[in-house]
């Protein structure tokens, strides 16, 4: 069976992005597998820290344990999103010990982040959890730059945030994060944005993002693996195809599905309707903005 990290860099070579669907509720994930296969795509199902400390996630157990009731390895594969190692509430984190219990368990890739920390202390905190991977057979994901949205409080208002480049991945930083740390993937800050996930705002629909493509081009050119694009909702499409012909391989999705399950259970209190609607968006976005319906026989054939 493949590896995961394969699967990525042959998605790479493609200019084709698989998409990562966050689950912040265990109910989102028996209808987006059914979705993939339906669609006969391939995705990776994840969960971020912040998903069970302030969703309904529960636990990357919880989900490993939902997750293999339904996986299906040549259509999904189980990636643990967002371990911060400051976390978005400002607080320091235990994440070595989250990280080492989810590849024991059998997650196939894993994420660090230390995007709140200066370089140097990035750099050592994502070489650790590299080794840790590899020595698994699993993928690291690191972040560098700042993806902003998960912080308390409203953002700066986002025409501010691009034309400034604030929180942008840095492009030599880049290059000399990815040959000291060894990391599989990338997440880079090039405009995209995460939906806020607590507060009055994490109702709201999503600022519509751009992405400096030249910016990432850059990127893509220092680093030479897949990099990642976290905030996949609400990017505006076009930027979104010109970031794939440009080096992102892994698309994060959550906002989008997150808010689509709770409206839907919020209209009717009923688990199976919000499955539904959870069901028929995942497949909208696979056929229809991502473009990824048919995939699943270009990275297995």
């Amino acid at each position: 069976m493949e590896k995961v990290s394969e699967i990525i860099n042959k998605a790479r070579k493609m200019n084709i992005a698989i998409p990562a669907f966050n689950v912040p509720y265990l109910p989102m994930i028996e209808p987006i597998i059914q979705a993939v296969i339906d669609e006969d795509s391939f995705s990776l199902i994840e969960v971020a820290r912040v998903e069970w400390m302030k969703t309904g996630a529960k636990g990357p157990r919880e989900v490993y344990e939902e997750f293999i009731k339904w996986e299906k390895p040549n259509y999904v594969r189980l990636h643990l999103d967002h371990v911060p190692v400051i976390d978005e509430d400002n607080k320091r984190v235990d994440y070595l010990p989250i990280i080492k219990e989810a590849l024991e368990m059998g997650y196939e890739s894993v994420m660090v982040d230390g995007s709140r920390l200066d370089l140097e202390a990035n750099i050592q905190a994502t070489r650790r959890v590299a080794e840790l991977a590899h020595k698994k057979d699993a993928a690291c994901e690191a972040e560098l730059g700042a993806v902003m949205g998960h912080e308390p409080g409203p953002l700066p208002p986002y025409e501010e945030i691009f034309a400034s480049g604030k929180g942008f991945t840095d492009v030599k930083e880049a290059e000399i994060f990815v040959a000291q740390t060894n990391c599989d993937w990338l997440s880079v800050a090039i405009g995209n944005i995460h939906g806020a996930i607590s507060g009055a705002l994490r109702n709201k629909k999503k600022p519509e993002a751009r992405l400096d493509i030249k910016h990432l081009s850059r990127l893509s050119e220092v680093t030479r693996i897949p990099l990642v694009l976290h905030g996949g909702s609400g990017i505006a499409r076009e930027y979104y195809l010109e970031a794939v012909k440009n080096g992102i391989s892994k698309v994060n999705v959550g906002t989008e599905l997150r808010q689509t399950y709770e409206a839907a259970l919020q209209e009717d209190n009923s688990i199976a309707k919000a499955q539904d609607a959870v069901y028929n968006h995942t497949r909208n976005l696979i056929s229809g903005y991502y473009n990824v319906s048919g995939i699943q026989k270009k990275i297995f054939g």
